[in-house]
């Protein structure tokens, strides 16, 4: 989908990710949020008028208002000399910020709030350090097709290419990795810019959208009206499909004798896993998710066979191997789900829905490409489909295949703790909708493979760009978004632990009740596990000779600090740290020597899956 540029904007190449959506106005409720009594919602959408018409004063107020008119109600950021003028609007404002230790932490976990609400999710920073250090959080989110929008101060209009004090080209640096961004160049208009960004950020295939605003714009007067948030008219795509795509789509099913359905992130984004659980249920049509796509089809439900991919389950990667028809759902088929692309699926005609034509065949050839909504096109196939396909026979070799290959490890009471049991631990002590976050690495796998998902937006990771030091940041960030009882609990590397730590004295200051497990087994375990594998175990700088002990270090920051030694812990000590009503940090020391299997050698074929090193 091609943005719209406007004098007041650049307008770079939308980000390479994983997802469809639809349109603001066609969103569902998330499950985080639960519905409003009548006069709650009137009063909001009071609230909401009235900041859009009233007259904001100053470029400031009107940043916002846009925010108030758009119904944001947190942001989360870091305070600094050139966006101060917004902050001062911001202390008189319904928008509940949240102060972060660092930048990074800020976009992390603004991510993550807008994952779990289904919303943009909204962070703030001052010029030049301050913008910069959101770029990861921000390709992150480009990467995962994640909604949200960034605000930046920047150093007044006069002052912008002179090398000013914390001066840094925001917008330049930024446009590769942002669906669009804009440089605010006058008062009246700054706040029009910001509801536009933050509505398109949402609007058809999600991404982060950015506005740098200089000092001399915010502090400058202005009585025009904000505004409702409206996204560019271009922008707003076609939810419903091609007649004669849907036709052809559903022909190749009907014909089909081994179909599999593989949702991708897109089904969750496009708020589409009611309709992707039917259509799958309808037919009898096992189901494959990609990782983001964790928790569109419940993973106790018979159908599904887990998530596919590298570190996929060997049942799920057999099922793509043997499919006669893939019915991709948003998916962008990315390396490390397809492995070696030549071997994807190769006894499959595919057919792929995605709201972003640019993701057809793209990677993987489209025999029937479909654009349009997940959700409206999924209907749109089953109200053309005639004769469902017999899918008896082909579910019971699934079957055979998930005995086959069951997720199984062993324990020995006498040997170190095995992560995979600790994660099953806090999954049995947790309720069936628990939000799990984590870093990047081994802990993540073993994450996504041992706890159970059964609803959309409940695993809220780093896909993508795989960005160690997520989990912390993102479990603030859920917690904030989850305003209901359900628990949030992060598993972090210890690797990935030590990188955004400093956010913990955010969660303590909040008194957010979070649970933090870091499986704690002194390296940098997937970089060790290759090392293994394939650079004749030459842990270079992969192998911690200290560590901090993180439980300890809890305490010193004003959270509750657990420690797992031992299998007889690890029941105890999971009970015991979410019944702790804030912050606790689990110091879980594990197997060092554990790997995650199975395991796709990178561009091998998803039917060549490993299941222990000699097999690599």
């Amino acid at each position: 989908m091609t943005e719209p540029a406007t004098p007041d904007t650049a307008s770079p190449d939308e980000g390479d990710a994983e997802a469809t959506g639809r349109t603001d106005g066609d969103r569902e409720e998330s499950p985080a949020r639960d519905d409003d009594d009548g006069d709650g919602a009137d009063a909001a959408e009071r609230a909401r008028e009235d900041a859009a018409t009233r007259a904001p004063g100053t470029g400031a107020n009107a940043v916002v208002a846009a925010l108030e008119a758009a119904g944001v109600e947190t942001a989360f950021g870091v305070q600094g000399g050139a966006i101060m003028p917004v902050y001062d609007a911001l202390s008189e404002s319904s928008v509940h910020h949240v102060t972060m230790a660092h930048e990074q932490g800020a976009v992390h976990a603004a991510d993550a709030y807008g994952i779990v609400r289904g919303d943009p999710g909204v962070c703030m920073a001052t010029s030049g350090p301050g913008a910069t250090n959101l770029v990861t959080g921000i390709a992150d989110a480009s990467m995962d097709s994640d909604a949200m929008l960034a605000l930046t101060g920047q150093v007044p209009s006069d002052m912008v290419g002179s090398d000013a004090f914390q001066e840094t080209d925001t917008v330049g640096v930024t446009a590769p990795i942002t669906k669009h961004n804009y440089f605010a160049a006058d008062s009246d208009e700054v706040g029009r810019t910001v509801g536009e960004a933050f509505a398109l950020a949402g609007t058809g295939r999600p991404g982060p959208t950015l506005v740098d605003l200089p000092k001399d714009v915010t502090f400058g007067e202005t009585d025009r009206p904000v505004g409702q948030p409206t996204p560019p008219e271009r922008s707003i795509p076609d939810p419903k499909a091609d007649e004669a795509e849907v036709e052809a789509a559903a022909r190749a099913i009907e014909d089909a004798e081994r179909p599999l359905c593989l949702f991708g992130g897109g089904v969750i984004k496009g708020d589409a896993t009611a309709e992707a659980r039917a259509f799958a249920r309808e037919y009898g049509i096992p189901v494959v998710t990609t990782m983001p796509g964790i928790g569109s089809f419940p993973e106790d439900d018979d159908l599904c066979l887990s998530w596919a991919g590298m570190h996929g389950t060997g049942y799920a990667n057999m099922a793509i191997t043997h499919t006669d028809c893939l019915i991709a759902v948003g998916t962008r088929f990315d390396d490390r789900l397809t492995g070696g692309v030549d071997t994807f699926a190769p006894e499959a005609e595919v057919v792929h829905v995605d709201i972003d034509p640019a993701e057809i065949s793209k990677n993987v050839h489209a025999d029937y490409p479909v654009v349009g909504d997940a959700g409206t096109v999924l209907d749109q196939i089953r109200g053309e489909i005639r004769d469902a396909p017999d899918t008896a026979d082909w579910r019971e070799q699934c079957d055979e295949w998930r005995e086959r290959y069951p997720m199984d490890y062993a324990i020995d009471p006498d040997e170190p703790v095995k992560p995979q049991f600790v994660v099953e631990a806090f999954d049995a002590a947790t309720g069936d909708d628990a939000y799990v976050t984590t870093g990047v690495g081994q802990h993540q796998m073993w994450a996504a493979q041992y706890w159970t998902y059964r609803e959309p937006r409940t695993f809220v990771s780093s896909h993508g760009l795989g960005t160690m030091g997520y989990g912390l940041p993102a479990a603030i960030g859920a917690r904030v978004a989850a305003d209901d009882d359900r628990e949030v609990i992060s598993f972090e590397g210890d690797g990935s632990f030590l990188m955004t730590i400093q956010e913990l004295s955010v969660a303590v200051r909040e008194n957010l009740d979070i649970t933090v497990v870091v499986l704690n087994n002194e390296y940098i375990g997937m970089v060790r596990q290759w090392q293994d594998a394939f650079f004749e175990g030459n842990h270079m700088a992969s192998q911690y000779d200290w560590m901090p002990e993180f439980d300890t270090l809890a305490e010193a920051f004003g959270a509750k600090g657990f420690r797992i030694d031992e299998y007889d812990d690890v029941e105890e000590v999971a009970e015991a740290a979410l019944a702790y009503d804030g912050p606790s940090v689990v110091d879980a020391h594990i197997d060092p020597e554990e790997n995650v299997y199975p395991m796709v050698a990178s561009g091998a074929a998803n039917g060549q899956f490993a299941l222990a090193e000699d097999q690599l």
